[in-house]
């Protein structure tokens, strides 16, 4: 590609959208090709990342398609349903006085 622009484009034509990389010493022209592009995976100044087990496979559009599908962190959110608990617990000389709906503010 002749341009950032131009290599911008070339890569989101791309129907995967596993990983890329650029190698650049700007810091403004790095921020604009990881903010534009849209892929998975993106290294600036490295070769493109693979992913090990420990990190989640990041790829998109059809990169991401078959039979195993994705590993890492991110399956474990996928599948994981979060819960918020709020409690509150009190000294035993106060459970024979009934419910105590009182707020603390100590």
């Amino acid at each position: 590609a002749d341009t950032l622009e131009d290599a911008i484009e070339l890569i989101n034509a791309n129907p995967n959208g596993n990983g890329t990389a650029l190698f650049t010493q700007s810091g403004a022209a790095a921020r604009k090709f990881q903010e534009d592009i849209d892929v998975g995976q993106v290294g600036i100044n490295v070769p493109i990342p693979v992913p090990v087990p420990l990190f989640s496979f990041t790829g998109s559009r059809a990169s991401k398609l078959g039979d195993l599908g994705p590993y890492g962190k991110q399956v474990v959110m996928f599948y994981t349903q979060t819960k918020t608990i709020t409690s509150r617990w009190f000294d035993d000389e106060t459970l024979g006085h009934g419910v105590n709906t009182t707020i603390s503010l100590k």
